[in-house]
């Protein structure tokens, strides 16, 4: 097993390469042939209608599941798909083995529309913190790597998204009503103000994604699956933005945030997004 984090840095420094081409592998071999492709025995509700699973994210989840747990001894993976059929799966992102945690379509109801707005996502942590991040956007053929400590790309581009241009509403990305609590609602509702412009969010990773663009200003979520966030903190961090939950808190993939929660494309737009969501209470 590995134990320190100079030792994940090896890895990283040996290996990131390897997890990129099995990201495209898994996307290549399980995801891409099925997009619009798909036949309805392939699609199935979760929770509800506005939580899907397919073929696609059950397989290229598998696909995954082997070869990183190969490329890296001693680590476990955490996959979205795996932690519905087992909850107590989970609970490994709490331990110090390190832990990929995989959402391998995330954005499915896109992708079963047959938008190209879905992404497949990876991170790597060590006791809840995340060291490399992942972002393969299929359909769009873009890939976005963060290292801890060493920034964030796109495409091998240096991700630097700046500050919100002066006078300019600011765009944020909100949760769907579906994944709210009454009370969060309330917070949300604080975005309802001058200068602001809230709106609905799609794949939660690319919506990460453009912030570290600097294509959207903000995100405002209400809830705490580190598969949908993992590897998008990292990369809006290494990117220079930063992340905030009302407590004024960084978020935790480990739980225990309070929600809801923001990561902005830089400090100060985390701290007026956070205080709209608190005044929203």
């Amino acid at each position: 097993m590995i134990e320190d984090i100079e030792t994940i840095d090896e890895f990283l420094a040996r290996r990131t390469s390897d997890v990129e081409e099995a990201v495209r592998q898994a996307a290549a071999a399980e995801i891409m042939p099925r997009f619009r492709q798909l036949t309805a025995d392939e699609i199935d509700e979760k929770s509800g209608p506005h939580d899907l699973v397919t073929d696609a994210d059950r397989k290229a989840e598998e696909y995954l599941t082997e070869v990183l747990a190969k490329l890296l001894p001693g680590s476990v993976v955490v996959g979205e798909e795996a932690v519905h059929a087992n909850p107590a799966t989970y609970e490994a992102i709490q331990g110090q083995a390190p832990v990929w945690i995989v959402d391998p379509v995330d954005g499915t109801r896109q992708f079963v529309h047959g938008d190209t707005g879905f992404c497949t996502l990876v991170a790597l942590a060590v006791g809840g913190v995340v060291h490399a991040s992942w972002t393969y956007a299929p359909a769009r053929d873009q890939l976005a790597v963060a290292v801890r400590g060493r920034g964030a790309r796109l495409d091998g581009e240096l991700l630097r998204p700046g500050a919100p241009t002066p006078g300019r509403d600011l765009e944020i990305a909100t949760s769907h009503p579906d994944y709210t609590t009454d009370e969060q609602k309330r917070a949300l509702l604080g975005l309802r103000t001058e200068g602001v412009r809230p709106r609905p969010c799609g794949s939660a990773g690319l919506e990460y994604l453009a912030v570290a663009r600097g294509e959207l200003d903000a995100t405002a979520f209400s809830w705490e699956a580190a598969w949908d966030h993992a590897a998008g903190l990292l990369l809006v961090e290494e990117a220079g933005g930063a992340h905030l939950t009302l407590t004024g808190e960084p978020f935790r993939i480990t739980g225990g945030n309070t929600l809801p929660f923001t990561a902005a494309r830089d400090e100060t737009t985390a701290r007026r997004v956070r205080e709209l969501l608190i005044n929203g209470l």
